[in-house]
């Protein structure tokens, strides 16, 4: 029902925002472009695509969606065959028992949440979504309330929008082409908005579901994380924009080439047909890519209207107008339109983003602040779309509340960063 109501509001608030634009305000074309629009027609001033074309991309996506889950479901059940998923929930299986109490022991679940956390880490977006909607079809087998969110889900799904990543290559990637003067400079702060999410994302739900998280075996593997993220960032910090593209190429494609590689040798090994095993998996890819497409056309529009609309703009300027009129610095301000669009859309606040370093400039403030919000959190309405849309879930229950919760940590820590790294 909250996913209902949120779609609902969406709708119902734009159509608003944009009646009294036409009827108030003069803009008589509004309804036309919120529609038909174009974001590459020069004749377009809003530069967004109305609810036709936003179909169309929705479509598109899933289109794009089937090679790559194909592909990557296809080598899951390779692996599955061979006994590498029962390994992996065997090693994190200690750790994961206690944060997903209601999951058997060894569960394959287990194995899929690991691969899909892993795939985030390393920036790999590609992956981690075939392995978390095979982490949700695994979850769903144990869900006794098909249509109803699991406890574990839940858990899942808000760890896994909280985001964590290693290195934000794209917008470091970004801010070098907007011949910022040090693009890496939003590294270390992004690093630790989305371990900061990830924790509050984990303390958020635990709290909910009664679980004590005061537990030697979660304090070590967290503290163990965390010595590990640290030892990375010493290193990376060493090297320049050049050198840390180069190395989070090496690293992340080269671990997806090596589990590929891992893969098909233990398929060898275990003497199963592989190609057979991975035909089989590549055929549940092509049928959840077709199976997402309404939740996804569902939710683009709802965010299209949002944006067509205006109501961003309204939004922004009674938060800047709130701040001033408190006598508080609002720099902050000029960034947050990528915080409040995140959730929504990535390329939406990635375009965002760039907009602001264009108006702002590469090295300001809000350009920084900008980068952090883009490179520190996760796109929480597609994910609840997609991940539930999959399994067909109907009843998200406190997910997206508790989502929406973590991200708002995660924004009021990467404002705190923002000031006390760039002033």
């Amino acid at each position: 029902m909250a996913l209902s109501r949120i779609w609902s509001a969406f709708i119902i608030v734009a159509i608003v925002v944009a009646g009294v634009k036409c009827f108030f305000f003069g803009q008589s074309d509004i309804f036309n472009w919120m529609v038909i629009g174009k974001a590459d027609d020069p004749a377009n001033p809003l530069k967004l695509d109305g609810i036709i074309q936003t179909c169309w991309v929705a479509v598109e996506l899933c289109l794009k969606l089937i090679g790559i889950l194909a592909l990557f479901m296809g080598l899951m059940s390779i692996a599955e065959r061979a006994g590498g998923i029962r390994l992996l929930s065997r090693i994190v299986g200690p750790f994961f028992s206690k944060l997903f109490p209601d999951i058997p022991k060894g569960h394959p679940s287990m194995g899929h949440m690991i691969m899909n956390f892993s795939a985030n880490l390393l920036g790999l977006d590609n992956a981690a979504t075939p392995f978390g909607l095979k982490a949700m079809e695994s979850l769903q087998e144990l869900n006794p309330s098909k249509d109803v969110a699991s406890n574990s889900q839940i858990m899942f799904l808000c760890l896994h929008a909280a985001g964590l990543n290693l290195i934000p290559v794209s917008v470091i990637a970004i801010r070098a082409s907007q011949n910022a003067s040090n693009p890496t400079d939003i590294f270390i702060p992004c690093l630790i908005v989305t371990f900061v999410g990830t924790i509050a994302a984990m303390l958020i739900v635990s709290f909910k579901q009664k679980i004590n998280i005061i537990q030697p075996v979660i304090i070590i593997w967290v503290l163990s994380i965390s010595f590990v993220i640290a030892l990375l960032v010493l290193y990376i910090v060493s090297l320049n924009a050049e050198g840390i593209k180069s190395f989070s190429g090496i690293l992340s494609n080269g671990l997806i080439l090596l589990v590929f590689l891992l893969i098909v040798l233990g398929g060898l090994y275990k003497k199963i047909d592989v190609f057979d095993a991975f035909i089989d998996g590549a055929k549940n890819g092509f049928d959840t890519a077709i199976k997402i497409v309404p939740y996804l056309v569902g939710m683009l529009v709802a965010i299209s209207l949002l944006r067509t609309s205006g109501t961003f703009d309204v939004v922004i300027s009674a938060i800047k107008n709130g701040f001033a009129f408190l006598g508080a610095d609002t720099r902050f301000v000029e960034g947050l339109p990528t915080a409040l669009i995140r959730p929504l859309s990535g390329g939406a606040a990635r375009g965002m983003m760039v907009s602001t370093m264009e108006t702002y400039g590469p090295d300001s403030f809000a350009s920084r602040l900008s980068g952090i919000f883009q490179g520190a959190s996760d796109t929480t309405f597609y994910i609840v779309a997609v991940y539930f849309g999959s399994v067909s879930i109907k009843n998200t229950r406190y997910a997206i509340g508790a989502m929406l919760l973590a991200d708002l940590v995660g924004v009021c820590t990467a404002i705190g960063l923002a000031y006390l790294f760039f002033g």
